[in-house]
């Protein structure tokens, strides 16, 4: 069939998770009690930090803004897989569907440059203690913020960019629960050759890089924990970067399983849960784990309820 001859289609079919049937209802139950317990601690993370003086320290600034990622994350994909659960599968525009897949892409640039400044701030925590309060300065740690969401903005838009130069013809069903960047090159009826390689480019610096400069912080960190000759103490270092280190596992585990598996139709139902797992488990489970680890955050808790 010639180009001429196709239809271009204005409008995307997301087909989520098909054949519930018995399990909708649950499964949307369940998934909405998820959303709602994510909105519900992010955003407490937030306030607490914001309002708590003895949370005032770089550590717990790059926690507000991960809670703030992990918050517009969830509401970016929640929704969705709400309605694809309840309608077996929903409609949205191409425009829409373009849209949402920038933003997950800029979220998970920007938590992967979030969590490699996490790591630093660790490792000078750790590493070298005398100079933390001059070298992570309030300031500081405010640019490196920006300059990651700047960082973030650009390389994002280049992406997005590309696809929306890419044409979709008659297929316009894809086998997810929300706009991700594979199951909308794939049915795409232009050469997505160079999108690809575009995109494989522009992971190297702001996924591949930062998750390189957490590996080098850790070790570090490692090397300085084995110095220290007391079993207390070496506890003590090791529990003020152990959350930090469960979440960058969690987060870059399911992207390397996601991204790295082959695109095979027996794949698909995989790459669906692992994708499940980091846009709506992780939100929900990054503040928890923070909470337990942190005397900080419980003691700001219990002085919040008391209002």
């Amino acid at each position: 069939m010639s180009m001429k001859n196709q239809t271009w289609v204005s409008e995307i079919v997301l087909l989520g998770f098909q054949n519930l049937h018995n399990f909708k209802v649950p499964l949307f139950s369940l998934f909405l009690l998820i959303y709602i317990l994510t909105v519900w601690e992010n955003i407490l993370i937030i306030v607490l930090v914001a309002f708590s003086r003895n949370l005032h320290s770089p550590m717990y600034f790059f926690l507000q803004q991960l809670s703030l990622s992990d918050l517009l994350e969830s509401s970016n994909t929640a929704p969705t897989l709400l309605l694809t659960i309840l309608s077996d599968g929903t409609t949205m525009p191409l425009v829409g569907c373009i849209t949402q897949l920038y933003f997950v892409a800029y979220l998970v640039t920007f938590q992967s440059l979030l969590l490699a400044v996490m790591s630093y701030d660790r490792y000078v925590a750790i590493c070298i203690p005398l100079r933390y309060t001059s070298i992570m300065s309030h300031k500081f740690c405010i640019k490196m913020v920006l300059v990651s969401w700047i960082i973030t903005i650009c390389s994002t838009l280049i992406l997005v960019n590309l696809i929306g130069t890419l044409k979709f013809c008659e297929q316009k069903n894809i086998n997810h629960f929300f706009c991700d960047l594979d199951p909308l090159l794939q049915i795409s009826c232009s050469d997505t050759f160079f999108v690809k390689i575009e995109a494989t480019l522009m992971a190297i610096p702001v996924v591949v890089c930062p998750f390189i400069l957490i590996c080098g912080s850790y070790m570090r960190i490692a090397h300085a924990i084995l110095k220290i000759v007391s079993h207390t103490g070496r506890q003590k270092a090791f529990s003020t970067c152990s959350s930090h280190l469960a979440v960058v596992s969690m987060y870059y585990g399911a992207l390397i399983a996601i991204y790295l598996a082959p695109s095979k139709k027996e794949t698909e139902t995989i790459s669906k849960v692992l994708s499940l797992f980091y846009t709506v488990v992780i939100p929900l489970v990054n503040p928890v784990i923070y909470s337990l680890r942190s005397k900080d955050i419980k003691e700001a808790f219990k002085r919040f309820k008391m209002f």
